[in-house]
């Protein structure tokens, strides 16, 4: 029903999901678990990581790291 129980305790942000809440506390800690093995560029999710790797498959719009 919209709840947003867990709240960031650096931003105030919250969240529906204690797992959505670990994901965000990544950006305060600077963590980048899933780093690129081609060009190195981290992340600090798996999806945004997997979205791009579509840079080094030929997959992605531009063709260009970001």
């Amino acid at each position: 029903t919209g709840e947003r129980p867990y709240l960031c305790a650096e931003c105030g942000k919250s969240f529906g999901r204690s797992s959505s809440l670990s994901c965000h506390q990544r950006i305060h800690a600077a963590a980048k678990p899933f780093p690129c093995r081609t060009c190195g560029k981290a992340f600090t999710q798996l999806s945004s990581y997997q979205s791009h790797q579509r840079v080094h498959t030929g997959e992605s719009p531009t063709g260009e790291c970001w």
